[in-house]
């Protein structure tokens, strides 16, 4: 069974990052349409260049609309889908049935958000006689649940496998409406879950967690010392269960991740991609412990909050703090040329730089280049280490361009407790 990798693009690097890492398909964000109103979007005039980058490299586009609408929204939208399928979009990514109505009636496929907690066989009977070509299913579904939806339904189906989870049914959440008058249903959650809490109720009752989201009393006189993250659930990661969402019938594998950055959809793709072609090529026993290993390794150099398997295999449990990556990323300089001849950049750095430090180079149509430092020359020598302020030779693996911006990933020191 072939499956479709989807990786996200908050802007042409990550959208060349994506493309570049081996995505099968990118669903992106429209201004003033999408779940992620707060991170970068591409405007309606961009979309031609989006969609002539991804068809180019035979990578399909998908377009998020999917936000809750009203009226003057889908009288919006009519005025957008037209151009949307002018430009060839390959599907829109919709939660609501008025916009599922508009998709059809300007020929675009529909894919049904999972903002639309889809939980069963009906639901998708239904929108298979709307027209609607992809369900995204509800987070909250078991992965053998999911299986026998699969088995009954000729719709794609479509899952996440990796990137934050929502405290919420199918990120249908109030919080952050409540508190600050910022609806997550429109696009623009400020994620007030993601704070550390101290839960008390009416009676004086209060709830107090242990290490981790375990069960504990913490009760000190420290009120700070009491404090959890009991809302912020770790991240989904699936790496280490790709031959069983496979054979569970899933057509695609989702990433979450329109608000990150090119270096984590560069990172999580390809990972993800060897992943997958690693068990569909029969190759997926052979130095298994390895692999998984690292996998893992890769993806905790990028931003994340802990790794857990969500609803997969049980309901998840464990808690979070704000960012468990075991890297950060320094910037260090920036490309003046590239030398296709002998595959090197020319760097001028404003930080030191090392044979054996790894490097990412972004830029817009570069994606994101990682990769170790292997050799440095200046005027023709080879050197060991560069210095702030240096123009430095460095062999590349890939093709950047000049004003690339370079980082070096730079392991994070723990903090003594």
């Amino acid at each position: 069974k072939i499956v479709e990798l989807l990786s996200p693009a908050r802007d042409f690097t990550s959208l060349a990052a994506a493309v570049n890492s081996g995505a099968d398909s990118i669903y992106v964000g429209v201004k003033g349409y999408n779940m992620r109103a707060n991170a970068a979007n591409f405007t309606v005039d961009e979309l031609g260049e989006v969609v002539k980058r991804c068809h180019d490299s035979d990578v399909k586009l998908y377009v998020c609309t999917n936000t809750v609408m009203t009226d003057s929204q889908i009288d919006d939208l009519k005025r957008l889908m037209p151009r949307l399928h002018s430009q060839e979009v390959d599907a829109v990514i919709v939660s609501d049935l008025g916009a599922c109505k508009v998709a059809s009636e300007n020929d675009v496929d529909v894919h049904m958000s999972v903002q639309a907690n889809l939980s069963n066989v009906e639901a998708l009977k239904v929108l298979e006689s709307l027209g609607v070509k992809r369900a995204i299913l509800s987070r909250e579904l078991s992965l053998a649940e999911i299986k026998k939806i699969a088995q009954k339904t000729s719709l794609e189906i479509e899952t996440f496998i990796h990137g934050a989870m929502c405290m919420a049914v199918s990120g249908r959440c109030f919080l952050s409406s409540y508190l600050y008058n910022k609806s997550a249903n429109c696009g623009e959650c400020l994620q007030p879950c993601r704070k550390e809490w101290r839960i008390l109720s009416n009676d004086g009752n209060e709830l107090i967690l242990g290490p981790e989201g375990s069960p504990g009393d913490l009760r000190t006189e420290n009120l700070d010392q009491q404090k959890t993250h009991i809302f912020s659930p770790r991240d989904l990661c699936t790496v280490e269960h790709v031959p069983k969402l496979v054979e569970a019938g899933i057509d695609a594998f989702k990433i979450e991740g329109r608000a990150r950055p090119a270096d984590y959809v560069a990172t999580v793709t390809s990972v993800y991609r060897e992943a997958i072609d690693s068990y569909l090529s029969g190759s997926w026993e052979i130095h298994k412990k390895d692999k998984l290993q690292r996998w893992l390794s890769e993806l905790q150099k990028v931003f994340n909050r802990g790794f857990d398997t969500g609803f997969y295999f049980r309901t998840p449990h464990r808690t979070s703090s704000y960012n468990k990556s075991t890297h950060i990323k320094k910037d260090v300089g920036e490309v003046v040329n590239y030398y296709k001849k002998v595959s090197a950049a020319e760097v001028r750095l404003w930080n030191d730089l090392e044979v054996g430090d790894e490097v990412m180079i972004q830029g817009p149509t570069t994606g994101s280049v990682i990769q170790k430092v292997k050799s440095m020359q200046i005027n023709g020598e080879n050197i060991e280490k560069a210095f702030k302020g240096q123009n430095v030779g460095i062999a590349v693996k890939g093709k950047v361009r000049p004003h690339d911006a370079v980082y070096k990933r730079v392991r994070k020191v723990k903090k003594v407790q």
